[in-house]
């Protein structure tokens, strides 16, 4: 089992940053490939990052948000620049045996952290 509990959601401007941390326990952080995940109202849950020994971005976040992970820490991050109204959602980290943009391919999962972008 891995436990997941994200952080560092909040209100920020439109073109603000926010950057949230997700710490896992349980099983070796290493050995996951972890995720971000995004569920705006009333739309299905999006993918936004994930990293293993590479990384993979959505299209709508390229170039603006950047995954990260402290192995030492078991944490992952996810900085988020540039924000935008449309980035307002619940973000959820979880975790993988293998790297995946495909949410039925991870395993555990978080409780969420709400981000919201005012204009």
């Amino acid at each position: 089992q891995v436990q997941l509990v994200e952080s560092g959601g909040g209100l920020v401007q439109a073109g603000g940053s926010l950057r949230l941390s997700c710490a896992a326990s349980g099983r070796t952080f290493s050995n996951y490939a972890m995720g971000w995940f995004r569920q705006a109202p009333g739309k299905e849950r999006e993918f936004v990052a994930a990293i293993s020994d590479r990384t993979y971005y959505a299209d709508s976040v390229k170039g603006r948000f950047a995954i990260s992970r402290d192995n030492a820490k078991n944490t992952v991050y996810l900085q988020m620049n540039s924000l935008k109204r449309e980035d307002t959602a619940v973000y959820y980290c979880a975790a993988a045996t293998l790297i995946s943009t495909m949410e039925y391919e991870y395993d555990y999962w978080g409780q969420g952290t709400q981000v919201t972008v005012s204009s």
